[in-house]
């Protein structure tokens, strides 16, 4: 415990040797700082690369049927596969803990769409809501497909940008409607793709009333789904490689299909084309906890250097207060009070001042590989405590020196 005697010892200390405080303030404070502007620019560059390999990162699962091309329990070859609302229903019971996106999807590959005067031939897909992260798009007016839209039967859709200028042109699509394959629809939002104008040619209805209003049932053409996220590309990749092995075993056993007939139930596992974008993060996160580690040991370093410097220039006094009666380890506490205080308080500026330079300056660097640099709250006040903990390690040598110094030759000291 620090009483007021010792915090005055301290304040005077410090005082007496202005020049040397100040230098090891400047090493924990840009040791601290530098650290943190690191871990702030490796997550700038693990979210830009996240973005460039976004789709593949999340590990896409996707499932569709084709025809049979093996006998089964009686049942020939040839034999077309038909997804239901059931098999997606029983998918996203079984899994539900392990799954993060999923949706069902029924695609119309040329449907009629119609406003006004203008007719066109687009792709419609009735989708769950998850299905705008599935596909990676982005709304960028009004609002996408949400659970009261299928609850209720909602007869609204979310077009894509090439079919809004290609029906609307510079006029708000939004509130709008438009006929598709004789069916009015409300238009509720505009999509952007970064994939291109080929998925901007879509619209998005709710799956509900996609198949009432087209008479097609239960039926569904594909499912996808992500899986939670996990730390490494080996984990990620084991548990995708379970999951589709399961569901597969699920959907072919529901089906009536051959255990090992995948031209009836095809599945495409996006994660194990990933494996460049876990590997780059993982050289990220090591590179700059490298070159973190060295700045701690340099900054350590820099602490124990003029720590020694200052237990030079006060050995006389040292000397005094052990010829007084000052005990080796009071010496020794004396030494590391100082050294504690001043890592405590320079650490503290340096990792308020990079803090208040990632959030000021964060948001307006961007490229295409380099997004939202950022570094975690609990992440930094780890590091401070460790640079902390190490410059009072820094502190002990010189402390221990001061501790077996001699009076005698302490007071001899010129």
């Amino acid at each position: 415990m620090f009483n007021t005697e010792r915090w005055q010892e301290i304040f005077e200390a410090i005082a007496k040797n202005k020049l040397r405080t100040f230098l090891t303030g400047i090493s924990v404070a840009s040791g601290i700082f530098i650290l943190v502007i690191l871990l702030g620019a490796g997550k700038g560059l693990q979210n830009g690369i996240a973005k460039q390999f976004e789709r593949d990162a999340e590990g896409i699962i996707e499932v569709w049927t084709g025809t049979t091309t093996k006998e089964y329990k009686g049942l020939n070859p040839g034999r077309e596969v038909q997804f239901r609302n059931s098999d997606y229903d029983l998918a996203v019971t079984k899994f539900s803990d392990k799954l993060d996106r999923r949706s069902a999807v029924y695609s119309y590959w040329n449907g009629v769409i119609v406003y006004g005067k203008e007719t066109g031939n687009y792709q419609f897909r009735g989708i769950y809501p998850d299905y705008l992260a599935l596909e990676n798009a982005t709304i960028v007016s009004g609002r996408f497909i949400n659970e009261n839209d299928l609850l209720h039967n909602e007869k609204v859709a979310a077009i894509g940008q090439k079919v809004k200028l290609d029906l609307f042109k510079d006029k708000n699509s939004i509130g709008e409607e438009i006929v598709i394959n004789n069916v009015n629809f409300k238009v509720i939002g505009v999509f952007t793709d970064p994939s291109g104008e080929r998925e901007e040619s879509r619209i998005y209805l709710p799956i509900t009333t996609t198949q009432k209003a087209f008479s097609v049932g239960d039926k569904i053409s594909n499912m996808q789904f992500t899986l939670n996220k996990m730390a490494t590309y080996e984990e990620a990749l084991a548990q995708s490689t379970k999951f589709t092995t399961e569901l597969g075993q699920m959907l072919r056993s529901k089906n009536t299909v051959a255990p090992d007939d995948e031209s009836a139930i095809g599945i495409n596992n996006s994660i194990e084309n990933a494996k460049q974008f876990y590997d780059l993060n993982l050289y990220i996160r090591l590179f700059f906890w490298w070159v973190g580690i060295c700045t701690i040991i340099a900054g350590v370093v820099g602490v124990s250097n003029i720590m020694l410097i200052i237990v030079k220039e006060r050995t006389k006094e040292i000397g005094i207060r052990k010829a007084l009666g000052a005990s080796p380890i009071s010496i020794v506490g004396m030494i590391l009070h100082e050294s504690i205080f001043i890592t405590t308080i320079a650490g503290f500026v340096g990792l308020l001042s990079s803090l208040l330079l990632l959030e000021l300056v964060g948001p307006y660097v961007k490229s295409d590989y380099f997004l939202n640099p950022e570094v975690d709250f609990g992440v930094a006040i780890t590091t401070l405590i460790l640079l902390v903990f190490a410059g009072a390690m820094a502190g002990f040598f010189p402390a221990y020196h001061a501790a077996k110094i001699k009076p005698i030759v302490a007071l001899r000291d010129e």
